[in-house]
C-alpha cells in the first residue's frame, strides 16, 4: 500500500472518531411538545329514543271478488291494475235468465193477489150468513183459513220476487271496497259459479289509503315497553298510538310517518316475537302492499350523555373514547353506544361520567394515545336541533 493512500485512510479514521466523540458530548435535543387536543365534557340532555324494526306494508282491507250468482261473463268493466271506488261495476253476468225469473215471480204475485181477493170476498159473503145461522161456524172458519193461506202464498211470492231481483242485481259484480284491482282471472264468455260454496275467483282488490306496516318485535322490546308504560315513562301502544317513522329500501331519510295501531295478544313461542302494526297515511297511493321498510318506533325520552360520533374509536371489539385526566395524560375508556342523534352526536349508554373531559378533536394525531401527555384546549359539544 502506498504511503499516500495510508495517510488518507488514517485521516478519515481520525475524523470519524472525532465526530462520534463530538456527538456523545452534545447535549440531548429537546423532546417534542405535547400535541394539542380539544376537550369537552359530555353533553347532558334529554333525548328521544327510536327503536328500529323491519317489516312490510300490507293493505288495511284485501278482498277476493267472487260472484254471488252463476252464469256466463258478458262484459268486463275495468283494466287490470285499475283503481276503483266501492260500487263501481267490474263484471256483467248474462242477465237474461234472472230477468225471466223476475217476470215469473211478478206473474206469481198477480196470481196470488187474485186468490187473496177471491178468498176475502168469500169470507165477507159468509159473515152475514153465520149471523143468520144459514152457514155453520165451521164452514166460515174454513173460508177464513183459505184466506190466510192465500195471504201466506202472496207473501211467499213477494219473497220470491225479492230474491229474483237480488239475483238480477248480483248479475253485475261491483267493487266491494275502494282500492286497486289485480288482474282479471276470467275472460268474457267464461262460465262462473256463484254462491257460498266453491265460487269462482274473479279478481282481488286491496285498499291503499291508509296502509298498514306490519313488523315483529322481540320479547326484550315487549318487556321494556310494558315496564315503561307501568312507570309512566311511555304509554302502551295498545292504549295510545305511539308515533312511528319509516323509510323505504332506497331512502336515507325517514320520510313516512304514522302511529301504532295494534299489538298482538301473545308472543310466538317458536320465534320469541310479537306482532305489531302501524297505520300510515298514503293519500297519493305511493306505498304499495308488499314493500319492505325500516321503521322507528318511539321508545320514550330519557336523560343521556352525548359525544361527537367522530370522537369514538374502535379497539378490536370495543368502542372507546379518549379522556384527559390528571397531569394532562390521555386515558382510554370503554363505552357502550346508543343511537346516533342529529348533528352527529352519539348517545353513550355507559362508560362515561358527566365530568369526564373527552377528546373531541385531535385524536387523529398518532401521538394522542393512552398514557401520552397532551396540551388540552377547551372545546364545546354543540347540541343539534332535537328531532
Amino acid at each position: 500500500m502506498s504511503e499516500i493512500r495510508l495517510r488518507a485512510l488514517l485521516s478519515a479514521s481520525m475524523i470519524a472518531v472525532l465526530l462520534v466523540f463530538t456527538a456523545y458530548q452534545r447535549p440531548a435535543s429537546a423532546q417534542a411538545p405535547p400535541p394539542p387536543v380539544s376537550v369537552a365534557k359530555p353533553l347532558a340532555k334529554k333525548v328521544t329514543q327510536w327503536d328500529e324494526f323491519s317489516g312490510r306494508f300490507e293493505p288495511v282491507e284485501s278482498v277476493e271478488v267472487r260472484p254471488r250468482v252463476s252464469g256466463f261473463i258478458e262484459k268486463i268493466h275495468f283494466k287490470d291494475g285499475q283503481t276503483v271506488k266501492a260500487g263501481d261495476p267490474l263484471f256483467s253476468i248474462d242477465q237474461r235468465p234472472f230477468e225471466i225469473e223476475v217476470e215469473s215471480a211478478e206473474a206469481t204475485i198477480e196470481q196470488r193477489k187474485a186468490e187473496v181477493e177471491l178468498q176475502l170476498s168469500e169470507v165477507e159473503r159468509a159473515r152475514p150468513l153465520v149471523d143468520s145461522r144459514t152457514l155453520t161456524r165451521r164452514d166460515f172458519e174454513t173460508r177464513e183459513a183459505n184466506l190466510a193461506v192465500a195471504r201466506a202464498q202472496l207473501s211467499a211470492a213477494e219473497a220470491t220476487l225479492r230474491a229474483a231481483l237480488l239475483d238480477l242485481e248480483w248479475a253485475t259484480v261491483v267493487a266491494p271496497i275502494s282500492g286497486r284491482l289485480s288482474d282479471r282471472r276470467v275472460d268474457v264468455g267464461a262460465l262462473v259459479t256463484g254462491g257460498a260454496g266453491a265460487s269462482t275467483l274473479l279478481t282481488t282488490i286491496v285498499t291503499l289509503h291508509p296502509i298498514y306496516f306490519m313488523f315483529d318485535g322481540s320479547e326484550a322490546d315487549y318487556l321494556r315497553y310494558i315496564r315503561l308504560a307501568r312507570n309512566g315513562s311511555r304509554p302502551s301502544s295498545r292504549d295510545e298510538g305511539n308515533p312511528v317513522r319509516i323509510k323505504l329500501a332506497d331512502e336515507d331519510e325517514w320520510n313516512w310517518t304514522g302511529k301504532m295501531d295494534f299489538v298482538d295478544n301473545r308472543l310466538d313461542a317458536r320465534s320469541g316475537t310479537i306482532r305489531g302494526r302501524a297505520v300510515i297515511e298514503n293519500p297519493d297511493r305511493f306505498l304499495t302492499p308488499g314493500l319492505f321498510g325500516r321503521m322507528q318506533l318511539f321508545g320514550g325520552e330519557f336523560d343521556a350523555l352525548l359525544v361527537p360520533d367522530k370522537a369514538i374509536v374502535s379497539d378490536q371489539a370495543r368502542k372507546i373514547v379518549f379522556t384527559v385526566g390528571e397531569g394532562d395524560v390521555v386515558a382510554a375508556k370503554s363505552v357502550e353506544l346508543g343511537q346516533l342523534q342529529p348533528g352527529g352526536l352519539r348517545v353513550i349508554k355507559s362508560g362515561l361520567t358527566p365530568d369526564d373531559l373527552v377528546v373531541i378533536n385531535g385524536i387523529a394525531n398518532p401521538a394522542v394515545r393512552p398514557g401520552a401527555k397532551v396540551a388540552p384546549e377547551a372545546g364545546e359539544i354543540v347540541s343539534a336541533q332535537s328531532n
